[in-house]
């Protein structure tokens, strides 16, 4: 191995461990390649601005405000109480509560932390006033969380389609299943814990409070149809849907529910865009790291590697998903998905997988590793918001990663899963 190829791994992984921030990591191992080989340092920058140049990528802080604004304006409260008042009787009541809820706030929203927060905030006091333990409330609120890369809109779909240039919506759709089918995953797991726990069951919703909860949360339900059917329909892009329900936010907030208030938006815009900055650090940065990966020709030399090795596409995929998987669970997904995009989709390429497939394979991969212990992005999330510690959410979680990883081989060997509502 050259020492550019060393640095690359070895130093940036050494940087990783050490605990450096991962931007800051892909940086120094760039910046260390540049001014060891002579090349001129100003590369670096320059790569960052072109890496972000992308009209896509501006639905990511959109997107993240989007969720900001919906939380803070009680839209999330509505969408848990329409959630309520229509399986809280059901077995498993108030955790079904959680999954309904989520998947409708993730249709809006697009991002595993703002949903997370956004139920997490309403529903893991709840269900600790019911007596469940705030460990496992926490593990269900961070393992909902994670669906909302896979429906859509997604942000992790967003940077995976400029990375893969595949046509973001295509790959919208193929998440659709495999969220659902996630969701389904979950909320087994949510029934079989009430029916062995002998937890009794909520009351059936009246139709005068179903009535009265629509009335009152019917602007909450009309934000996912609102995102997905100009997306669909044709009247906006991704990106500019993401502007769509940043607005409709503001409108709801403001002269419907009428929570938001002048002085909030200040505190509400610097959250989105604190989560936004550390996505777009990651993927400015990546760029160079991505040029002095295709420069060494790793890419290439692991796609032969593999194609001595491994002749089987199964044994390929299923190398691909342990490795991704086994990253993810110590990396940060959106950098992973930066730096390795390129060299997985040669390897994909070179194996004859559909690009929108392998694009769903992926981004459910990468759901998984947001909530897999020890450094998921969302268990961070949900510690925070439910006042738990690492290692007991991290025996909580493992049930529905377990089943999360059952989706993954699901979606990874039967590409109908991803495909079926792909046009």
């Amino acid at each position: 191995m050259t020492l550019t190829s060393w640095i690359l791994t070895a130093g940036f992984a050494g940087l990783v461990v050490l605990g450096m921030p991962f931007a800051f990591a892909i940086a120094i191992s760039v910046l260390a390649i540049l001014v060891l080989s002579g090349i001129e340092p100003m590369l670096l920058p320059q790569t960052m601005v072109a890496g972000t140049q992308s009209f896509s990528l501006l639905a990511i802080p959109f997107f993240m405000l989007a969720g900001e604004l919906m939380s803070s304006g009680g839209l999330s409260q509505r969408l848990v109480k329409v959630a309520d008042v229509f399986v809280r009787h059901l077995p498993g009541g108030l955790g079904l509560v959680v999954v309904v809820a989520a998947l409708i706030f993730a249709a809006v929203s697009g991002s595993a932390p703002a949903t997370t927060a956004a139920i997490g905030s309403v529903m893991i006091p709840s269900m600790v006033e019911r007596g469940y333990s705030r460990n496992y409330a926490t593990a269900l609120v961070v393992a909902v969380g994670v669906l909302a890369p896979l429906i859509p809109p997604s942000i992790a779909f967003v940077i995976w389609g400029v990375i893969a240039e595949q046509s973001i919506s295509k790959l919208f759709l193929s998440g659709v299943l495999p969220g659902f089918l996630m969701a389904f995953g979950i909320t087994l797991i949510v029934i079989f814990k009430d029916i062995q726990d002998k937890r009794p069951r909520q009351p059936r919703a009246s139709l005068a409070e179903i009535m009265s909860v629509l009335k009152e949360g019917i602007w909450a339900l009309m934000a996912p149809i609102v995102v997905l059917g100009g997306i669909y329909g044709g009247a906006f892009t991704p990106t500019e849907a993401a502007v769509v329900a940043c607005l409709y936010a503001l409108l709801v907030g403001f002269v419907i529910e009428r929570r938001l208030r002048w002085k909030d938006l200040p505190k509400i815009m610097m959250s989105g865009m604190t989560v936004s900055a550390i996505v777009m650090a990651i993927v400015a940065v990546s760029q160079g790291f991505g040029f002095l990966v295709a420069q060494e020709q790793l890419a290439t030399r692991l796609a032969t590697w593999l194609g001595e090795n491994i002749h089987d596409r199964w044994m390929m995929l299923l190398a691909l998903n342990l490795g991704f998987f086994l990253l993810a669970a110590v990396m940060d997904e959106i950098a992973i998905m930066v730096i390795l995009g390129p060299m997985l989709i040669s390897i994909a390429k070179q194996f004859g997988v559909d690009p929108i497939h392998f694009g769903a394979m992926i981004v459910t991969n990468v759901a998984i590793g947001m909530a897999a212990p020890p450094i998921g992005y969302c268990l961070f999330v949900g510690m925070a918001i439910g006042g738990t510690k690492l290692w007991p959410l991290s025996r909580a979680i493992l049930p529905f990663v377990f089943v999360m990883l059952l989706v993954l081989i699901a979606v990874t060997y039967v590409p109908t899963f991803a495909l079926a509502l792909v046009p």
